[in-house]
């Protein structure tokens, strides 16, 4: 199931960047963590407000964001 709800695009909050529910934690934020090497448990300790869906959302939005159509030149 898809957890993409729970990623926020707002004009008005963090410069219109993606954030996780509104709580001005953006999604970048969070893929930065993750690709420094902390682990899961290590992310929802440092910011509490966060649930392990919104971890999961965050990596859904990501991969739907690196996939783009293949285009071919004639």
């Amino acid at each position: 199931m898809s957890q993409l709800e729970r990623i926020t695009v707002d004009p008005q909050q963090c410069g219109g960047r993606p954030c996780i529910r509104s709580l001005r934690i953006r999604v970048k934020d969070v893929l930065d963590l993750l690709a420094a090497g902390a682990s899961n448990e290590e992310i929802l300790e440092d910011y509490p407000l966060l649930e392990a869906a919104d971890i999961v959302a965050v990596l859904e939005f990501a991969a739907r964001q690196s996939d783009h159509p293949i285009l071919r030149v004639a």
